[in-house]
């Protein structure tokens, strides 16, 4: 066992299970294979984990009744739980992460996805000591605090950001694409004086920068629906749309432990409307007009203009000139038409930074 290198519990009660985990992980982690709750709340007298992984069909007590254990013990809530599960639905994914698990991964899994998503929640759980750490000794780095806590905050949510795309790996780049293509939008929005007393107190960057979070809730889909190299049923599609409802509980779970809430305000305004459309047929809550936040309408341009111009498993990409169209011809449908009026005119600086970036990817 190595000092420097994270402690992992893996508990599971078939020894098969515990055997291929424990190969998966050894080479990276130290590993402890545990195979009931009973023995994890002894394993806890000797040693806390820097992560666990647990599966939730266990005998006697299983993963939610163990979770709630390891919750409601004070030496051992803030170890960050990732779910191992055979199940598949929604309804149960969603009832861990409410519990306090922060991710599910489904079984048979893929050994270099589970590692990065280890490596991933790991990395958030290291800021977040370090941010504890800042606070107890705030009164001898008043100087370095503003600073300091603008580096937290953007590598907390680059982070969640990329938690995100290593879950839907297929749209690749998106996050990051969105941010700038909604950067312009916004950018060009002021100089035209566009809705000026709406955004007259805006702060363009925090906005862009919360854009990073506009598809956190797609950690709450399943992996089969997330990355299907083909086109959704209208089922799948259903719960494709919840993961706008999943990322607003998502956001609101951050904002209730962090005093940083502006810039999670208008992440979860980003979220809850960005599938929101100018006639009401959007979703989730079929918003209409101006009842659509004004962040929610910008984000809805820059997002459907990146899905046209990239490839995807169902159909190849468009060109810009062709997105450019189809978003035009749905002003007033999907879009906001004087934000369509906007767009139209900088639409030569999407169609740059989207061949700059397709580029970079061939």
């Amino acid at each position: 066992m190595s000092i420097n290198r994270k402690t992992i519990f893996l508990v599971d009660d078939d020894i098969t299970n515990l055997a291929m985990g424990n190969s998966v992980l050894s080479d990276h982690y130290d590993v402890f294979t545990i195979n009931s709750c009973k023995r994890l709340m002894k394993m806890f007298e000797r040693k806390i984990p820097d992560l666990i992984l647990l599966d939730i069909e266990m005998p006697e007590i299983n993963g939610y009744e163990t979770l709630k254990l390891i919750k409601d013990n004070e030496n051992t809530r803030d170890i960050p739980v990732i779910f191992l599960t055979a199940q598949s639905d929604g309804e149960n994914e969603l009832k861990g992460l409410s519990m306090g698990a922060i991710d599910y991964i489904t079984k048979p899994f893929s050994p270099p996805l589970l590692l990065k998503r280890i490596e991933v929640h790991l990395l958030i759980e290291t800021q977040k000591k370090e941010l504890i750490d800042f606070n107890k000794n705030l009164q001898k780095m008043v100087e370095a605090k503003t600073q300091k806590l603008v580096e937290l905050k953007d590598a907390y949510l680059k982070t969640m950001a990329e938690l995100v795309e290593c879950r839907d790996y297929i749209t690749g780049g998106h996050i990051e694409r969105t941010q700038l293509y909604l950067g312009i939008l916004i950018e060009a929005m002021q100089k035209y004086n566009i809705y000026s007393g709406e955004t007259a107190f805006w702060d363009k960057n925090l906005i862009v920068q919360s854009a990073q979070l506009h598809d956190i809730g797609k950690i709450a889909i399943k992996d089969s629906i997330l990355q299907k190299p083909g086109s959704l049923t209208s089922e799948e599609f259903d719960e494709i749309k919840g993961h706008v409802t999943a990322g607003e509980k998502v956001i609101e779970r951050i904002k209730s432990t962090t005093a940083e809430g502006e810039f999670l305000e208008q992440a979860r305004i980003l979220v809850a409307t960005h599938h929101e459309k100018w006639d009401g047929s959007g979703y989730p809550r079929g918003l209409k007009g101006y009842n659509i936040p004004l962040q929610g309408r910008l984000m809805a341009i820059a997002d459907v203009y990146d899905a046209l111009v990239s490839d995807r498993p169902y159909r190849k990409s468009i060109g810009h000139n062709e997105a450019v169209k189809i978003i035009s011809g749905n002003s007033g449908k999907h879009f906001d038409p004087v934000l369509i009026n906007v767009f139209q005119d900088i639409s030569e600086k999407y169609n740059e930074l989207s061949s700059a970036n397709n580029l970079k990817e061939t």
